[in-house]
């Protein structure tokens, strides 16, 4: 496998019976989190922390940062916040696969100096399984 171009990796968001690019993305990060459980006792081997396998609590969340354009993805994720609604997106991670499934928008924001573009920020945390489909 090659190098991949930062800007190969891509956030959609479902848009009816399609997926859609959120547009005016720059930066974009998918991140996978594991809990534990601690069953570490008095007798636990040399004091050493011991953890339940298959226990924790899986999650994934997705961030990402860029231009505002104001185009329907815009109105998509919007409308997801303020419904507080779980809604469906993708991470297409190129040459490796696609991430699908729901998420909340958990923080929106939006930012702009008097001398340049409007930006904006959002976070994703998921509510559900997510599945993993191999590149072709």
């Amino acid at each position: 496998m090659t190098v991949q171009r930062g800007k190969d990796l891509l956030l959609k968001i479902e848009s009816g019976s399609d997926y859609v690019t959120v547009a005016g993305l720059r930066s974009r990060k998918l991140s996978f989190n594991a809990e534990t459980v601690d069953v570490t006792d008095a007798e636990s081997s040399g004091r050493w922390r011991e953890l339940l396998s298959e226990a924790g609590t899986l999650k994934a969340s997705l961030s990402g940062s860029g231009l505002f354009k104001d185009q329907s993805s815009d109105e998509l994720v919007r409308a997801a916040f303020f419904a507080g609604s779980l809604i469906s997106f993708q991470v297409v991670i190129p040459d490796f696969g696609t991430m699908t499934g729901l998420f909340q928008v958990t923080a929106l924001d939006y930012s702009g100096d008097h001398d340049g573009e409007l930006k904006f920020d959002i976070s994703l945390e998921s509510a559900g399984e997510i599945t993993f489909g191999a590149a072709a």
